[in-house]
């Protein structure tokens, strides 16, 4: 159910009718000569619309714009919102969203930056819902980092990165009219990693950048169409889970 088409007479009913809100987020971001600007918009409707309707999901509309970090706010088309008013705004959605009878709800994020500012507004808004459950779902998150490069998908490389071939893949999955890679497009492959273990690096200026980072050559709609397909059945698993243990937790407090 998208809640940007329910009729505010049947608004009270249709709300009161879903297990959960979703509010994808994306952003308007540079992602190279070879991906849209609303590469991450794009992403975030998309799996939203994967959700698995049996669970009743309430799709809010995405939220289109988002604080873009410094390497890509010089690049062509890229609209970066200030943090602070980012992150007000992104409260007093999720703040309304709860208001209207909704407190678990899904984040489902297609962009890095709009991590934290995830995390923050949803810490501050259970401080006055106390009932509230936020659902942080990072898409990429959802498949194993290494397991396209090991099922011989990617050659010498997991992908990732900016515009790289995992996210560019799952894209063109997801809209197979957006991305277009040409024999002339740069191919710029990224250093390698410093550790086996989660590290976050911060740099104005990455090796292997331009905007994007990644052997783009490899961007395929089969390796897209696996990489999607991971992601829609390990996010509905997450899913369904949560909303079991909430479930389990409402139990025992009655």
């Amino acid at each position: 159910m998208l809640a940007g088409e329910v009729h505010g007479r049947d608004a009270k009913k249709q709300f009161g009718e879903a297990a959960f809100a979703v509010v994808p987020f994306g952003s308007l971001e540079y992602h190279g000569p070879h991906s849209p600007l609303g590469t991450d918009l794009y992403l975030a409707q998309g799996f939203a619309q994967r959700i698995d309707p049996s669970l009743k999901p309430l799709i809010y509309p995405a939220v289109p714009y988002s604080a873009c970090p410094g390497k890509t706010s010089s690049y062509p088309g890229t609209i970066t919102i200030d943090l602070p008013v980012f992150h007000r705004y992104l409260e007093a959605v999720l703040d309304g969203i709860c208001r209207c009878g909704i407190q678990r709800i899904v984040l489902l994020n297609a962009h890095d930056g709009n991590m934290g500012a995830a995390r923050t507004a949803a810490e501050q808004v259970t401080a006055r819902w106390k009932d509230a459950s936020f659902l942080l779902i990072n898409w990429w998150q959802m498949a194993a980092v290494d397991a396209p490069e090991k099922l011989g998908f990617f050659q010498g490389t997991t992908g990732r990165g900016h515009g790289g071939p995992y996210e560019m893949s799952a894209l063109k999955a997801l809209r197979p009219d957006l991305v277009e890679v040409r024999k002339g497009d740069r191919e710029l492959t990224p250093p390698d990693a410093l550790s086996e273990l989660p590290y976050v690096l911060v740099e104005g200026t990455p090796r292997g950048w331009d905007g994007y980072t990644g052997n783009i050559q490899q961007i395929s709609l089969e390796t897209g169409e696996w990489i999607a397909a991971e992601v829609t059945a390990n996010m509905n698993r997450l899913i369904a889970s949560w909303l079991s243990s909430q479930d389990i937790t409402e139990s025992g407090d009655s």
